[in-house]
């Protein structure tokens, strides 16, 4: 893909590449801070508010993999330039909706579109940068892009909602989409297809992607609808079935969705294992320590978003600059491991923060070392998952690793979000004054979140392949400096 490319046009794609990842980035964050308007105007109820953001999730985490296989057989261009096309014109729907229904809808298919932006946009820069050295600055560039876009995301919301209205949390999509589609068209390099001619395992396809659908659905509805009702267990019974039958599918089909054979590589396994723990520890932490900051602490909903803002630089700054250098000289497996233990420190200095809790002492060093402890831990986290796979499976491999993360992530925000609501009602029902025992609750959040973070460290120290630093001078393009760089 690269043999025709100068330096320039391939960063200049890069940059192109990371405004479409940063429209998706954007709309995880910018419409949750519209919720309360879209609530009013279209009259919604607290249940059925849930699935302007459930209808996305479910569509995003249900066609990560399908949307990576599909890249790989028909082209990573062809289907970010469709990812962006579908994307857009559901943000255009979204914008001009008038009812409820329509609006989920369109929430839908940007969900669907944004998976395939987010698993094809980080193929393609595994292939435009096949030296060890840029690609760890371009996969910083990435992480930056991730870091920076949700707070962004938030202050943008309230400014669109409050100086115009909801609608414009979406339609800020279509200047940028337009953008992006024009200059992929200018900038992105066609290539060939890497499969060659191996058609797509429908079979597979539909088992997996039934699987998440099914997976993500029962996650996000477990806590409103019971985690042990017939109704979970059910979905995530027939989840389970379908992903059986979709591994038997592909240890006999000529040519699978999923080559199994993609996780007896070490690093690929210790990766999207070590990303289910860390992407439960710091979804719930997001999610919950915006709470108590808000309900706790008394913030407004701006000052929450300033209050995120630390982490979020620091996260930013590091993944960008510091965390490539750090793989250059040691590999992955140190900087992995030194980034998720300075997250686990952070969720327990949270795990401590008292109810009269003041920014500086109890809020701003835990987010200091969870934006550090981020900026470290991301850019090698991606590299391990998709460094030792052949072009011709990247799209696979990062289909494989988002929905490692959204699975993990969804699946940790549920589960320690009912815990956390589980003890604050047996101790207020004891007695306890209702701020403190929604402290002592979110507490219990934090420690366990800090103790997937610990048990992620300990998994890449164990299972992660170490070898020596490569220099940059002797980093070589192509298979030998992917093996070369892994460690």
């Amino acid at each position: 893909m690269t043999g025709h490319f100068t330096d320039r046009m391939r960063w200049l794609a890069l940059v192109v590449l990371s405004l479409g990842v940063l429209m998706i980035v954007l709309d995880t964050t910018i419409v949750t801070v519209a919720l309360p308007s879209i609530r009013a105007d279209l009259g919604f109820s607290e249940t059925s508010l849930v699935w302007v953001v459930n209808a996305y999730l479910l569509t995003f985490g249900g066609f990560l993999l399908l949307g990576g296989r599909l890249g790989d057989l028909f082209g990573h261009r062809r289907l970010f330039l469709l990812g962006i096309t579908v994307f857009t014109l559901a943000s255009l729907g979204g914008g001009l909706a008038h009812s409820q229904g329509l609006l989920v809808v369109a929430r839908a298919v940007q969900g669907l579109g944004g998976a395939v932006v987010s698993v094809v946009s980080l193929s393609l820069i595994m292939n435009l940068f096949s030296e060890p050295n840029e690609r760890a600055k371009a996969m910083g560039i990435y992480g930056f892009v991730c870091a920076g876009g949700g707070s962004l995301g938030e202050l943008l919301g309230g400014l669109l909602t409050d100086a115009l209205n909801w609608h414009w949390v979406f339609l800020i999509n279509l200047p940028i989409g337009i953008a992006v589609y024009a200059l992929s068209l200018a900038l992105l390099p066609k290539a060939r297809d890497q499969a060659n001619g191996a058609g797509l395992d429908v079979a597979g396809a539909i088992t997996v992607t039934g699987s998440v659908l099914l997976a993500v659905y029962a996650i996000v509805n477990g806590r409103e609808v019971g985690w042990t009702s017939v109704r979970t267990l059910g979905l995530l019974g027939t989840a389970m079935m379908l992903l059986a039958l979709f591994i038997a599918i592909e240890a006999r089909v000529r040519h699978p969705l999923m080559p199994l054979g993609l996780f007896r590589r070490r690093n690929v396994a210790a990766a999207n294992s070590v990303g289910v723990l860390w992407a439960a520890a710091m979804f719930a932490w997001f999610f919950i320590s915006a709470l108590y900051l808000q309900n706790v602490l008394g913030y407004s909903p701006l000052q929450v978003g300033l209050a995120f803002l630390p982490a979020d630089l620091i996260m930013a700054l590091f993944s960008v600059g510091l965390s490539a250098r750090l793989v250059m000289r040691f590999g992955l497996r140190l900087p992995l491991a030194t980034g998720l233990l300075l997250s686990a420190v952070g969720l327990a200095l949270f795990a401590h923060a008292p109810i009269e809790g003041k920014f500086l002492a109890h809020v701003l060093p835990g987010m200091a070392l969870l934006g550090l402890g981020a900026g470290l831990a991301f850019n090698p986290l991606l590299l391990a998952a998709m460094n030792d796979v052949d072009p011709s499976e990247s799209g696979l491999a990062s289909g494989v690793v988002n929905t490692a993360f959204m699975l993990g992530g969804a699946l940790g925000l549920a589960v320690l979000a009912s815990l956390a609501v589980a003890r604050t009602d047996r101790l207020a029902a004891a007695g306890l004054d209702s701020i403190a025992a929604l402290n002592d609750g979110y507490r219990l959040a934090f420690l366990i979140s800090a103790g997937c973070a610990l048990a992620a460290a300990v998994l890449v120290m164990v299972l992660m392949r170490a070898r020596g630093p490569l220099p940059a001078h002797e980093a070589a393009p192509g298979a030998a400096a992917r093996d070369a760089v892994n460690g």
